[in-house]
């Protein structure tokens, strides 16, 4: 092969190389982009006292996109900013990547380890990402620091109740009717509870 073959021969894998990432890059573009639209019917399941993480879910999808991966980027390239990470997480969470959140509250939990509102969000994270164990674990660090929190109580009776342990679930439910008897998800907790109870009879 003479030089000048073998020069064309490197520039046409070149651009297909190139050809081909362009492609794949606007495929993955377009799915994160319809993963990242409101998908309301999984709203639902978030009791509604949680730490804000969610942020607006009205945007662009296509903006928000474009907002996870900045931040995403700041959060690697100052993975001792703990703001940075803590945004990647809400992010993450918004466009309900609950697992990439997850990661990224972790981060912040070892930059401050002692922070309530990071702690509650890994509860959150974790209860909707289906993780109840690691999201009863937070719960209970969470109320260690603050142990009347409703929103982190009604969290904990969910992860709980969603686990399918009854005896936690009823003494975290009693807890939380004991300090506000009016809660309007205390109903469908006593519900499921009556329900696990009577699946193991």
């Amino acid at each position: 092969m003479t030089r000048d073959n073998l020069l064309f021969a490197i520039i046409g894998i070149l651009i297909g190389f190139i050809i081909g990432f362009m492609l794949a890059n606007a495929i993955l573009t377009r799915e994160a982009a319809q993963r990242a639209a409101p998908q309301t019917a999984q709203q639902g399941q978030l009791p509604p006292n949680h730490p804000p993480v969610s942020g607006d879910q009205n945007t662009d999808p296509q903006q928000t996109f474009t907002q996870v991966q900045e931040a995403m980027k700041k959060a690697r390239e100052h993975p001792d900013d703990f703001d940075a990470q803590l945004q990647a997480a809400q992010l993450e969470y918004q466009i309900q990547r609950f697992d990439q959140a997850i990661e990224y509250l972790l981060v912040a939990n070892k930059l401050k380890p002692t922070d309530f509102n990071v702690l509650g969000m890994l509860g959150v994270a974790n209860l909707d990402g289906g993780h109840f164990d690691a999201a009863e674990e937070w719960y209970r660090a969470a109320l260690a620091k603050k142990p009347d929190d409703l929103a982190v109580l009604d969290g904990l009776c969910a992860a709980l109740l969603s686990k399918g342990d009854a005896k936690g679930a009823e003494e975290a439910i009693n807890k939380l009717a004991k300090i506000d008897p009016t809660n309007q998800d205390l109903k469908q907790f006593k519900d499921k509870l009556a329900e696990i109870k009577a699946g193991k009879k």
